[in-house]
């Protein structure tokens, strides 16, 4: 596995910088949020940035994901909005398109995968409704992820749709094929599910190909730096290791951006001393 850092915790940094002050530090992949300041995909200039962190990435022998959970990108009143399960279908396009251009993204910077999540659901229909609306979207992005060769990691958020695994699995039933994928946030399964982590981990290791990593309090989705809340991390970085897990384990800290360069050696020297060898 490759330790990595999502560059929302790194939000005041230009991106060139962040990936310097990661690379310099140790870490071998970058989470990249896409964002006003982070390869917008909207901005005039993004070709040229995507060439840009493309060599980058080569230089420091760095791989990524390309994570779409920016906060005001598509809405500025509004946060994570619109989303795939938003009540019109202009407003699910509108995030279906975002999701088109991150994949476009990811394939030309290398990445591993294209991490995205569903929303909330506002409206007062059905859940099988609310699963229908969103396997439509997932299954036409996954079409075109399919023709750029790009892979799609899904995440249970807590608070959204889709929060839990097993809700997870039931859009399965719906949403499947090469390149459709889980992102699981260590953190979140800590949050919203029963049982311990391993075991979570073990029982989707064919699906995982992205994994987020914060500390965590049970029943509350705040994300936090390591020692601040209640994971046990020893287990969860052996239960990786069995299942031969070879991706990017992403640090999460989107609200410790104020003092990223201490929080990411900080984060990096804890993850290490766990790492088999």
């Amino acid at each position: 596995m490759r330790l990595g850092y999502n560059t929302n915790g790194c939000a005041f940094h230009r991106l060139a910088d962040a990936l310097e002050i990661l690379a310099d530090i140790g870490y071998q992949a970058v989470g990249v949020t896409l964002d006003h300041a982070c390869l917008d995909p909207y901005a005039p200039g993004l070709a040229r940035e995507v060439e840009q962190v493309a060599r980058l990435l080569a230089r420091y022998r760095m791989s990524s994901v390309v994570e779409t959970g920016a906060r005001y990108l598509l809405n500025p009143r509004v946060k994570h909005e619109p989303t795939l399960m938003s009540p019109g279908p202009d407003e699910r396009d509108l995030r279906l398109d975002f999701l088109m251009r991150a994949v476009d993204v990811a394939a030309d910077i290398g990445s591993d995968a294209v991490s995205f999540w569903s929303g909330i659901l506002h409206e007062p229909i059905t859940r099988e409704e609310g699963f229908r609306r969103l396997a439509d979207g997932c299954l036409r992005l996954l079409d075109h992820a399919a023709r750029r060769r790009v892979h799609l990691a899904f995440e249970p958020e807590p608070g959204m749709f889709i929060e839990t695994l097993a809700e997870f699995d039931r859009l399965c039933e719906l949403v499947d094929g090469p390149g459709w994928g889980l992102t699981i946030d260590v953190g979140h399964v800590h949050c919203v599910e029963d049982g311990d982590i391993a075991g979570h981990l073990a029982a989707c290791a064919g699906r995982l190909c992205n994994v987020h990593i914060e500390d965590m309090r049970r029943g509350i989705h705040e994300h936090l730096r390591f020692g601040e809340g209640e994971i046990d991390f020893r287990p969860v970085v052996q239960a990786l290791s069995q299942i031969g897990y070879a991706g990017g384990v992403y640090v999460e800290l989107s609200r410790h951006s104020h003092i990223a360069p201490q929080v990411m050696q900080e984060s990096f020297d804890f993850l290490t001393r766990l790492l088999p060898g």
